[in-house]
């Protein structure tokens, strides 16, 4: 007789997602329908029935009669079969958020000479440790077990002195034991790979200078910088190069004794520095810091400075030390420091502790759960949630208390949701009601709703915030993108509207003029000498130091926040390079040889610096104060010409004439009559006190230039 064959059913659960606070997704491979009534959950209390089973294919969806405990592994149970269940969407989830926001001000170490506090936020772990080490390289350390607390919140407290002591975070999350470094570390070793408990005590400067209070809300001229290109140059008399305390150095001068450094700056006369990101970030090895280069846009830890500008990048403190006697000694000089801050993502985010710690939460997803990246680097951090968002909170109020910073720049600031900024806005004004906060609000691709994000489309929701004026911009020189194109200063017939918008703070955009941030020229993209040098490749030198001035002195002279690029004063080139975030020194460096041969134009830019802070008139409060004493009496495609009339209640000049001239030829203007004038700005000249007076009723303007005249 012959044997039947006897047939196996093949059974496999392929996944388990917990996708809201109630509900499981599982992935089934299996021959035969899948039954109903055969699923279950257990975790270390038992087993747990469920609410109800949907079974679509070879996906099933399973209702718990109870929201998930988060507190324990859990897993679930078909016919012999179990799955663990992992926390996957659930943690984008309103509900997820409503059961464990954490709105303390304790994350990170609290430490005193008694006794070390230590919490750090991870609702979906299931166990955590503390790992402390005595030194940065030690690989083997002592571990001990941390408590869960409310909220998702893991603690512990460490009898006795720590201070100096090294430490990581073990966690457990989806069944896999994970080391990471602390989010809310304020003390770091070499690369991050470490923090360190330490006391801020020991890093404040000998004294925290004093800042004079501010004249106006827009008196500020802001001058960016990377203290590396600022400070390496062999020429510059700087001792510490490519370091925080290059920037501290007094009495540094370059081979024509000519002032650099810190002292350049103050001569210079800008009130602001921008200081390209000084947060700890990822893409230049601390230990080979000589060699590698990068801009910075890669933020690994929020709250600590990076530390290959540091003298000693693996001593936990220094780093925070120098960078503190950085911004007193501006602060010294009342140079006002405003941080570049990363924000809208992370550096490798597979590799980040946020991400460690609570898989899939502290970035955007799409609605098909893929990783968002309107940032084009990888991912978008995302800002809307309620413990970003706090992040994003606690380190800047950080920055401002610990280390007395007076502003924030947010790189990609259309990434970030409009709440946030507004949040952000609130808690820094509280600690210094000066603050400056600006950034840029381009509207990026990222997976949440433009009309809730930072973007300058919206920025009549974020009063008091700056947005960087890309249109001015590219009105003046030619757009960033079609290298070729020209702008005002080289001849373009095109933009004339957004020109003169810009030049009276961009009323139509804004609620103040102190969000109208001006600018030709920054750290992004060709420099405008490099731009100036592809719309006119054969053009004489001599020809093009009038466009580039030219331009320079509008974004001076212009209403709003003027925006100024190391260098642009004296005609700085990137030798073509578009995008120089990771070139060598030779390509980045600020040229102090080049400065020098081009004193005249440093003393124009200068002397233009200093108008604009001595008379109100150039920086007017409040778009009210613009309409009544900004008319345009010139406005041509080669020629824009205003006066600043009325003006005897804030300036000591009542009647100032602005004429930017950017043809090729002469322009004649015809001054407002009854009225006779002193220039102040002719030519290539630029002076404090009159050049001459106008013996007639016009004004003849040369060719490529700016002409400012005052009247009697």
């Amino acid at each position: 007789m012959k044997q039947k064959k006897q047939s196996f059913v093949n059974y496999r659960l392929k996944s388990a997602e917990l996708i809201t606070v109630d509900m499981v997704r599982v992935a089934v491979e299996n021959d035969h329908p899948i039954d109903r009534n055969c699923w279950s959950m257990i975790n270390s209390k038992g087993e747990c029935p469920l609410k109800d089973v949907t079974v679509n294919d070879q996906i099933v969806l399973l209702r718990l009669p109870k929201p998930f405990k988060f507190e324990e592994d859990s897993y679930i149970v078909y016919k012999g079969l179990t799955c663990y269940i992992e926390p996957t969407e659930v943690v984008r989830t309103k509900e997820f958020e409503q059961l464990f926001f954490y709105d303390g001000d304790d994350l990170g170490v609290c430490y005193n000479e008694n006794q070390t506090s230590l919490a750090v936020w991870a609702p979906t772990a299931t166990r955590m440790n503390v790992i402390c080490y005595k030194t940065w390289h030690d690989e083997k350390g002592d571990t001990y077990p941390c408590r869960r607390d409310e909220k998702g919140v893991w603690r512990i407290e460490l009898v006795g002195n720590y201070e100096g002591v090294w430490y990581l975070f073990e966690v457990y999350v989806n069944q896999t034991w994970r080391r990471v470094v602390d989010p809310y570390a304020k003390f770091l070793g070499v690369n991050g790979e470490k923090a360190m408990i330490g006391d801020p005590k020991r890093t404040e400067p000998e004294v925290w200078p004093v800042l004079r209070p501010q004249e106006s809300a827009n008196d500020c001229i802001i001058y960016e910088l990377h203290i590396r290109d600022y400070t390496i140059s062999l020429d510059n008399g700087i001792n510490h190069k490519g370091k925080y305390l290059g920037l501290t150095e007094q009495g540094t001068v370059d081979n024509d004794m000519r002032v650099t450094g810190m002292d350049y700056l103050s001569y210079l006369g800008i009130t602001h520095v921008e200081l390209l990101p000084v947060q700890d970030y990822g893409s230049v090895d601390e230990s080979n810091r000589e060699t590698d280069y990068n801009w910075g846009y890669d933020t690994t830890h929020f709250f600590v400075p990076e530390g290959s500008y540091a003298t000693d990048p693996y001593d936990g403190y220094c780093r925070n030390l120098e960078f503190k006697q950085l911004v007193a000694a501006l602060h010294d000089r009342q140079i006002r420091v405003i941080m570049d801050v990363v924000f809208n993502h992370l550096y490798i985010w597979e590799e980040s502790a946020l991400d460690m710690l609570v898989p899939g939460y502290f970035f955007r997803y799409t609605t098909d759960n893929k990783i968002s990246d309107g940032t084009g680097v990888g991912n978008d951090f995302a800002s809307e949630r309620k413990m970003a968002r706090k992040i994003i909170i606690d380190a800047i109020s950080y920055w401002v208390e610990e280390y007395h910073i007076d502003g924030f720049r947010f790189d990609l600031m259309g990434i970030l949701d409009i709440e946030t900024m507004k949040q952000v806005k609130e808690a820094a004004k509280k600690k210094n009601k000066d603050i400056l906060l600006f950034g840029e609000g381009w509207d990026l691709p990222t997976a949440y709703p433009r009309e809730k994000r930072a973007i300058i489309d919206q920025a009549k929701s974020l009063v008091g915030i700056g947005f960087f004026q890309d249109k001015f911009r590219d009105g003046l020189k030619g757009s960033t993108f079609e290298v070729t194109q020209p702008g005002f200063v080289s001849g373009s017939k095109q933009g004339l509207n957004e020109i003169i918008s810009g030049m009276q703070g961009s009323m139509n955009k804004f609620d103040m003029p102190i969000q109208a941030i001006n600018y030709v020229e920054s750290h992004d993209n060709h420099t405008l000498w490099d731009k100036l040098k592809l719309v006119h490749p054969i053009e004489r030198q001599f020809t093009l130091q009038k466009r580039h001035k030219l331009a320079t002195a509008i974004v001076l002279m212009s209403q709003g926040v003027p925006f100024i690029h190391a260098g642009q004063e004296w005609f700085r080139t990137k030798h073509g390079v578009e995008n120089s975030y990771n070139s060598p020194d030779w390509i980045n460096v600020y040229n102090w040889k080049q400065r020098a041969h081009f004193d005249s134009s440093v003393q124009y830019i200068r002397t233009l610096i200093q108008m604009r802070r001595m008379h109100a008139g150039f920086r007017l409060e409040s778009y009210e104060m613009i309409r009544n004493h900004f008319k345009v009496i010139k406005a041509e495609s080669k020629c824009i010409a205003y006066h600043l009339r009325g003006l005897e209640k804030v300036d000591e000049w009542n009647d100032i004439l602005v004429i930017h001239n950017a043809g090729l030829k002469e322009e004649i203007i015809f001054l407002p009559k009854d009225k006779k004038w002193q220039v102040f700005v002719d030519g290539d000249i630029a002076s404090l006190i009159p050049l001459y007076k106008i013996g007639e009723d016009c004004a003849r303007v040369s060719a490529l230039s700016t002409f400012i005249c005052v009247s009697l």
